[in-house]
């Protein structure tokens, strides 16, 4: 059987830095380093996965490349008011994963638009860069679409703000299922934070 053009661009991206592709990321990698945080691109960089989250070329949907820095929290030190064992400034990690963060900010950004999904499309040593997709609930195109239509409703308002996309369920542990997740509905923190 024949393989789509799709299943071929999903094979090319399981292994990015190696084989056709990796040439090609190295020199898109050396123009985002030049980009600003949140850049607005024309058309997705990786198809495939672009339409599988939900992606049409259409208007009213928008993609944002957004770049994240890497590592643990940068922490102040602490000066008085603890043992300097407890002051806890290197090797803290953030609670949130890099691409809920890199949805909140994009929204921040674009506060008319709202976020449908988001996946990655590279790194380095030092950044990550995510592209989001933006959906415009006040657009007749989307209003009229019978697969987006449903993000025009009040309750998705702010939705990566609130963790309610797919990347903020995943960081919320609401992914899990069964024995050893019962701290983790209907959320963490009204669990008093045993959950994780």
């Amino acid at each position: 059987m024949a393989k789509s053009f799709y299943t071929y661009i999903r094979d090319a991206w399981k292994d990015p830095d190696d084989g056709k592709l990796a040439e090609l990321q190295w020199q898109r990698k050396q123009d985002w380093r030049q980009e600003g945080a949140l850049e607005r691109i024309e058309r997705p960089t990786r198809l495939d996965r672009a339409r599988s989250l939900g992606y049409k070329a259409k208007q009213g949907i928008v993609v944002v490349r957004a770049s994240i820095r890497k590592g643990g929290a940068r922490k102040q030190r602490f000066t008085a008011g603890r043992r300097s064992k407890r002051q806890g400034v290197t090797r803290i990690t953030r609670r949130k994963n890099l691409q809920r963060v890199a949805e909140e900010r994009t929204t921040r950004v674009y506060p008319n638009l709202r976020v449908l999904n988001s996946y990655s499309v590279g790194q380095d040593g030092s950044q990550k860069w995510f592209e989001v997709i933006l959906v415009d609930p006040e657009h007749p195109a989307i209003e009229n679409d019978d697969d987006l239509s449903w993000i025009c409703e009040d309750q998705h308002t702010d939705r990566a703000l609130r963790g309610l996309t797919s990347a903020g369920r995943r960081n919320r542990g609401l992914n899990n299922r069964g024995k050893g997740t019962e701290r983790t509905r209907p959320s963490i923190s009204s669990n008093e934070n045993r959950g994780r």
